[in-house]
């Protein structure tokens, strides 16, 4: 059986393990935000960033990347993908349904955000994202490589993120 990974962020830019197929596709109930504050990767205690989740809403829809796990790497990936999402439990795992631009419907693992974990920040105004991520600095560098990164390579693929366009926009005026 085929594993799947959902990604909607990083995961599309920087997957960090091969995969056989990258699919756009779209998780029905859950929108992309910057709604988790970020104290490892793109922040820190005293300087949080911002980094994207999966956020639950009724008429929510993210487009995203569906990657494709080879088989006898399944265990390894799941491993890495734990370490790497679940640093700081601010993620719960997820098997969710997805739909493939293809046609095909498939589960996958997906990152949403526990909103009852303490990083959770959802509802932020677009104009207070964009002054925290100018400034966060984290162990895997600036938050604003964070955002640039994942706002080109969704244009690239084709996904209109609005807010993402502006934010990124925002943030070159605020740095400049």
């Amino acid at each position: 059986m085929t594993m799947w990974v959902f990604g909607y962020g990083s995961l599309v830019w920087n997957p960090g393990f091969e995969t056989e197929e990258q699919v756009i596709a779209t998780l029905p109930g859950y929108t992309r935000s910057f709604c988790m504050r970020s104290i490892h990767h793109r922040g820190t205690d005293a300087n949080p960033g911002l980094v994207l989740a999966l956020d639950e809403g009724p008429e929510a829809a993210c487009q995203g990347v569906a990657l494709s796990v080879p088989g006898d790497q399944q265990d390894a990936v799941l491993a890495y993908l734990r370490e790497r999402e679940l640093v700081s439990s601010a993620y719960l795992e997820r098997m969710l349904d997805v739909q493939l631009a293809d046609g095909r419907q498939v589960t996958a693992v997906a990152y949403v955000v526990d909103r009852d974990h303490v990083q959770y920040c959802g509802g932020l105004p677009l104009e207070e994202q964009a002054q925290i991520i100018a400034r966060a600095v984290g162990g895997r560098g600036p938050n604003t490589e964070y955002l640039y990164n994942t706002a080109s390579h969704l244009t690239a693929l084709g996904i209109d993120d609005a807010d993402l366009c502006w934010l990124s926009a925002r943030v070159r005026d605020i740095a400049a």
